[in-house]
Order: structure tokens, then sequence, then C-alpha cells
């Protein structure tokens, strides 16, 4: 099995987490505020230090107002390395 993290589909979904948060104007500490998690949880996951689990990517699609199922589909196109 590949490795997650630094793997394409990883980098992808940073970028749209991060992108879907500047979207919604929201700061890395209001958006870890609205998760009920500290900053740090943000920057680690916005840096690519930490993985995505799925009730994490759902919460954060909520509090961004993203479609959860757009994304996945998206990074599905992507290339497995």
């Amino acid at each position: 099995m590949v490795k997650t993290l630094g793997s394409e589909r990883h980098n992808s979904l940073i970028a749209i987490l991060v992108e879907k948060r500047e979207a919604s104007g929201l700061t890395q500490t209001e958006l870890a505020k609205k998760l009920g998690e500290y900053q740090s949880f943000v920057a680690r996951l916005e840096s690519g230090q930490r993985r995505v689990d799925v009730v994490e990517f759902l919460n954060l699609a909520e509090v961004l107002s993203f479609d959860p199922s757009s994304v996945i589909k998206e990074l599905a196109n992507l290339p497995n390395r």
C-alpha cells in the first residue's frame, strides 16, 4: 500500500481544505474554535503533518459549507501515488 502522507491525493486534499477555509474567510484559529480544537490542530492538518480521518473530514465540510462527496470524487480521479 502506498503511504498517504505526502501523496498526491493527500496534498490535493490539503490544498482543497485550505482553499475552502480561506474562501470562508476563517483563520486557522477561528476554524479550530468552530471544530472544538486548538489552532495547532488545524496548522498540523494544513501543513500535511497529520491525516484527516473521515469524521474530521465531514466536520470540516459542515463547518466550511462544502459538499464532501464532490471533494471525494475529485480526489478519486487522481493517481494513487
